[in-house]
């Protein structure tokens, strides 16, 4: 790749960041939407590795859930460049998808893979470790990421397996080699690395890379961008809010690389998770109150969000689930 096309694939980034009025004469990246099935048909990756700002690059995945035609690229696959080795943050959904994001970042620098941080325990997150097991790099997640990936990875490469069909050769359990519990602070070529555990959020295990020198937050799925959150049996809803409140923001992140969708800033994935999670609960609060029971939850009104990517898989899902947690919650 040359120099030229290194500033492109940087200035679209950017605009992804900023809008397009700070960059009118560079063309909009597309949408990484669930309706578009692949934007970089010449690699496994959902689409190609941009750099946020000097030295850190994030493959986006597609905004929708895990399928063939993605290889299972449905999060944000992020490196970052120190001059002393390459972090790489998330193990990738498979084998052969982790590979994909090796071989991109070898196009772009001849510097060897150091280290790679998972962000949770989901299969998205860790499944490719095993592909990164087999190149001898050190793999670092939270103590909570690895128990659920030990408990349930089995389960997440069977549901993989399923969807990936050949894309799923070469993964297996492959787990962490390295956990912490509150912090984890490193310091790797010019780079200052605080791998955190703010609190509950979407999943357990959720971290946070935070760049303090960049201003930027690699956040995972503390933050969602362009998609609706999903929330699980197990998801702290208040718990996420209070996080969010007293710790995340108070990062002061100037860049945002969401766990899903582009990367951007801290207005707009405030407006996509944190005040999804407030709305949704106020609803549902509601409800009760009003009398409402769970078969009627579903259909509490969410329809300021259904224009985010997977709003009809989630929506009533989120809804339920929020019900089950706050019908017995204590105010």
């Amino acid at each position: 790749m040359t120099r030229d096309n290194l500033r492109k694939v940087r200035a679209l980034a950017l605009g992804a960041l900023f809008g397009a009025a700070a960059l009118a004469s560079v063309p909009e990246p597309a949408l990484a939407n669930q309706q578009i099935a692949d934007q970089y048909p010449d690699s496994l990756l959902y689409s190609h590795p941009v750099e946020v700002v000097p030295d850190v690059w994030t493959a986006i995945g597609q905004t929708g859930p895990g399928t063939y035609e993605n290889a299972g690229h449905n999060n944000n696959l992020t490196f970052i460049i120190t001059g002393e080795g390459v972090v790489v943050v998330n193990g990738g959904a498979a084998y052969l998808l982790a590979k994909a994001l090796h071989d991109e970042i070898k196009l772009i620098t001849d510097q060897e893979v150091v280290l790679v941080i998972d962000e949770n325990g989901q299969g998205h997150a860790m499944l490719g470790n095993s592909y990164w097991a087999e190149q001898g790099v050190p793999i670092l997640a939270h103590e909570d990421a690895a128990h659920e990936f030990e408990e349930y990875g089995a389960q997440s490469l069977a549901s993989m397996k399923a969807s990936s069909k050949e894309r799923a050769e070469g993964t297996t359990i492959a787990l962490p080699t390295e956990t912490f519990s509150d912090r984890k602070d490193l310091k790797i070529g010019r780079f200052t690395i605080e791998v955190l555990h703010l609190g509950p959020a979407h999943s357990p295990g959720d971290i946070q890379v935070w760049l303090p020198e960049e201003k930027l937050v690699i956040a995972g799925d503390m933050a969602f961008h362009e998609r609706m959150p999903p929330i699980f049996p197990e998801t702290d809803t208040k718990g996420w809010i209070e996080t969010w409140e007293n710790e995340f923001e108070a990062l002061g992140a100037l860049y945002v690389i969401p766990g899903h969708g582009h990367p951007t800033n801290m207005a707009q994935v405030r407006l996509y998770t944190h005040d999804y999670l407030v709305y949704l609960r106020q609803k549902i609060r509601e409800h009760i109150d009003s009398g409402g029971d769970l078969a009627s939850a579903y259909y509490v009104d969410q329809s300021p969000y259904e224009k985010l990517d997977t709003f009809e898989e989630l929506a009533t899902k989120n809804a339920g689930r929020v019900y089950e947690a706050m019908e017995f919650e204590d105010f």
